[in-house]
């Protein structure tokens, strides 16, 4: 048999429960840390996502009564197999509600449960909650989630599954133009306009903020030393507010007219100084991408 690279098992959890519990939200969580997420996945499709020459390092996969071969005694012959998987190391996380806040959460969202039939949610509830009784004694992890938020149920889930050490919050950086709009999907946007522009020296209007002396022309902006430690430090402030709230990445946006001077050194600039507090950021400057420069 051969093993994924390194010799390094794939991590897999099975996350279950009742329909309302929070599956959905347990396995977008797993997915923020890092997981390869699946969510309702027929039982007999799992040993296929885990063969040892495809399979991901971690891997987060939804089972629940809406699978088109779902069963019990079909779950748990797929326990058994996974036990003998020398290359995977599973657990069984499952998520745990009171039938009373299950019919509440129906009854707020009028969603139609997957084994009521036509009859009314508690049918459905009800005949759900006993089905699954065989699979929440078998569960490795269990969450109760009667008393949850989202938020509450993320955070959780982040307790249990983040085994890692550094900064999980992604950070990207990205220049553009305000001549061709603003990014989609940015979270901060900051304006750079109102710094010196290269674009009106003969000898740099051809060049980008990546090139040295761009950059130190920007950079002789009186305004521009102070302005990059008031931004600096205001996103070293926000992001760990960020990371807490549970938010998995960051997009900040640093414009000016024509996206490759200014926004460009910025951006660089902004880039470094985050790294060097030891945060994971990457970089994109659109309009430079789209001239291929």
């Amino acid at each position: 048999m051969v093993l994924p690279k390194q010799n390094k098992k794939t991590k897999l959890i099975l996350v279950s429960g009742p329909a309302g519990a929070g599956r959905t939200t347990a396995i977008r969580s797993l997915e923020d840390l890092g997981f390869e997420a699946i969510d309702n996945l027929p039982l007999d499709l799992v040993q296929s996502v885990l063969k040892p020459e495809k399979t991901s390092e971690n891997i987060a996969i939804g089972l629940d009564t809406r699978g088109r071969d779902f069963s019990v005694e079909g779950l748990l012959d797929l326990l058994k197999v996974l036990s003998n998987l020398e290359h995977v190391d599973f657990e069984l996380l499952y998520l745990s509600c009171t039938m009373e806040v299950l019919l509440r959460r129906y009854s707020e969202t009028r969603r139609r449960h997957p084994l009521a039939n036509g009859n009314s949610p508690h049918e459905g509830i009800e005949k759900e909650l006993m089905l699954l009784e065989p699979i929440r004694n078998k569960a490795d992890i269990l969450i109760e989630t009667s008393d949850l938020t989202p938020h509450d149920l993320k955070a959780s889930i982040k307790k249990l599954f983040l085994n890692f050490e550094g900064n999980l919050l992604s950070i990207s950086l990205k220049s553009f133009s305000y001549k061709r709009g603003l990014p989609r999907g940015s979270d901060i946007t900051l304006d750079c306009r109102f710094l010196k522009n290269p674009h009106w020296q003969h000898e740099l209007k051809e060049k980008t903020g990546l090139d040295a002396d761009v950059r130190k022309f920007i950079a002789s902006d009186d305004r521009f030393s102070e302005f990059i430690e008031r931004v600096t430090r205001l996103i070293l402030f926000l992001l760990p507010s960020f990371k807490e709230e549970g938010k998995s990445s960051v997009e900040i946006s640093f414009g000016c007219t024509g996206g490759v001077h200014r926004s460009v050194a910025v951006t660089e600039t902004v880039a470094k100084e985050l790294a060097d507090s030891g945060w994971n950021v990457s970089v994109k400057h659109r309009e430079l991408e789209r001239l291929n420069l």
